[in-house]
């Protein structure tokens, strides 16, 4: 808005001391202060109001005046309440610096003139923003992306002064403008908006964190969600959309605004949309790796279509990288929803570094999916030693790191209803390897899958022969043979408070050794003798023994 329609609103009893020449300027913001150098706070075109606190004599008013002009200020508006007639020297020094300058008759707020020029100053820049983005959203859905949610973003900051980002399901920075979200909150963020999604909330959905409030709206492409075609399951894309969260309280913005935030959410989705379309190359690959290791295809055939893959997820590698395999499923109860898409679309986002933003990392992902499971073809850079010795991969994944920073707001989008369950094997470096890595991931899974939890996760490191063995144990034996063994042990600690059931678990991590275990446990040697008695008098059976140690083990680990 201009200097000029200020004079022309009666409401806001404005008065012109001096600068008529100058009555365009652009106003585009309000500040009020009485500080005698409040130059940190200003950045240009602001309209600002004053009650003259700061003013103690007429020498005051020129460095007032020359700070306000240098900073570029649209006027100064001085409130006549504190000394009734605006001070001559006020009024020279404005006109020398070519500061417009009004007085504020004493009946008005300085709220009244905040809340006016705040009001018309976001409706131009609403209405200006909306043609920017109207025109963005043209260009990007005829042509290449003109730079990607972040350009869409700088506009929200520049015309609107809002700060935002766009996250992952997983709470992943994928675009932003400013300063980056801390990894707790974008991780507190995407949990609130899987949780309102899966429990039917309209949004935006609002959630304060550390005393700021943000706002959350959902984005979704082409065919996502309730809005696409045949009304589909919210649950076949909950854990692949992704979000925009906004510094600011939605609840009372007028419907425009609403609108054209609407409309910032489908300019992000048309680039999701063409990011998802680039997926298709590197899922083939993996589908075509995947084939060939199933039907036991000859290793020569399997590393040729690895040495194609290989350029295309990791750009500028000389040598053939290691491989990891990680198999992924998320299951729904009732069985109705296919899960190996959804557990597709997770598995490309869960595998890029958390602390790493932007879309791009997740380019070098290659994952395929058979009936309900995703299965995941991961590239790792080799090291070499001076002589050109491999040493093996520097960065192999893990499960537990894997799901380590996801995991809550996974399981709120999973809700009561869902479960993801991973297995991650160990680095093969040869085309020869990559059948059984697939098999060790496959078994790590259904380790990971006889755990509870809702998310749930187990590596090639934990297939011991006794783990591997018990999630293939029917529920009911598991429970029979837990239950005859660890439960009057259970009673008798309810009763008692005794910890034999901490004492036992001690006992065994020692290997039955007395010294070690009390020392661990902080007790004399004769008071862990007396418990252990109590456990093998209480069960009927002898520690001593290496069969009941080994069925105490397995009864803990079942448990």
């Amino acid at each position: 808005m201009r200097l000029r329609a200020l004079l022309e609103t009666e409401a806001l009893g404005l008065r012109l001391l001096g600068g008529e020449g100058e009555l365009d300027r652009t106003v585009r913001g309000v500040m009020t202060t009485d500080l005698r150098d409040p130059s940190r706070y200003l950045s240009g075109g602001e309209l600002v109001l004053t009650g003259l606190a700061w003013r103690r004599n007429s020498a005051d008013s020129e460095p007032f005046v020359r700070i306000l002009a240098s900073a570029g200020v649209a006027g100064l508006a001085a409130g006549e309440a504190e000394l009734g007639a605006i001070p001559d020297d006020l009024v020279s020094a404005c006109v020398r610096n070519r500061l417009p300058l009004f007085a504020v008759n004493e009946d008005v707020a300085f709220a009244t003139i905040t809340e006016y020029v705040v009001r018309q100053v976001s409706g131009e820049r609403a209405g200006d923003l909306a043609a920017v983005v109207d025109r963005h959203r043209r260009l990007m859905t005829s042509g290449p992306a003109g730079g990607g949610p972040d350009v869409v973003l700088d506009l929200l900051t520049t015309d609107l002064d809002l700060r935002a980002w766009v996250l992952s399901p997983t709470g992943r920075q994928i675009a932003g403008a400013g300063e980056p979200l801390a990894p707790g909150v974008c991780a507190a963020l995407a949990g609130e908006h899987l949780a309102a999604v899966r429990t039917g909330r309209r949004g935006p959905h609002r959630i304060s964190i550390q005393g700021i409030t943000y706002s959350l709206f959902p984005i979704r492409g082409h065919g996502r969600g309730p809005a696409g075609p045949a009304a589909r399951d919210v649950r076949e894309t909950v854990l692949s959309d992704w979000l925009l969260a906004v510094e600011a309280d939605a609840g009372d913005w007028p419907a425009e605004r609403l609108d054209l935030l609407q409309g910032v959410t489908q300019l992000i989705a048309v680039e999701r949309d063409r990011r998802d379309a680039a997926r298709t190359v590197r899922r083939r690959l993996a589908q075509e790796v995947l084939e060939l290791v199933q039907t036991g295809a000859p290793p020569a055939e399997i590393a040729a279509r690895l040495r194609v893959a290989a350029p295309v997820l990791l750009p500028g590698l000389g040598a053939a990288p290691h491989w990891q395999v990680v198999v992924a499923r998320v299951d729904w109860e009732g069985g109705d929803i296919p899960g190996g898409p959804v557990a597709q679309s997770l598995l490309e986002e869960i595998l890029v570094d958390p602390s790493v933003s932007g879309p791009e990392p997740s380019d070098r992902i290659a994952v395929a999916h058979a009936g309900d499971e995703a299965i995941a073809l991961v590239p790792l850079p080799s090291l070499s030693g001076d002589a050109g010795e491999d040493k093996g991969p520097d960065s192999a994944l893990h499960a537990d790191e894997l799901l380590a920073a996801v995991r809550d707001p996974l399981a709120a989008g999973l809700a009561d209803d869902g479960r993801l369950t991973l297995g991650v094997s160990a680095a093969v470096h040869s085309a020869e390897g990559l059948r059984g890595a697939l098999e060790e991931a496959r078994h790590a899974r259904r380790v990971a899958a006889a755990r509870p939890g809702r998310v749930c996760a187990a590596g090639h490191h934990e297939l011991a022969s006794h783990v591997l063995l018990l999630p293939f144990v029917p529920d009911d034996v598991r429970r029979a043979f837990t239950a005859r063994l660890l439960d009057p042990l259970r009673d008798y600690d309810r009763r008692h408070r005794a910890e034999l059931i901490p004492t036992l678990e001690a006992f065994l991590d020692c290997d039955g050794s007395w010294t070690r275990c009390a020392t661990r446990l902080h007790l004399h040697v004769n008071t862990l003798r007396y418990r252990v008695g109590r456990i093998e008098q209480l069960t009927g059976r002898d520690l001593s023994r290496l069969e009941d140690k080994l069925d105490f083990f397995l009864a803990l680990r079942m448990s």
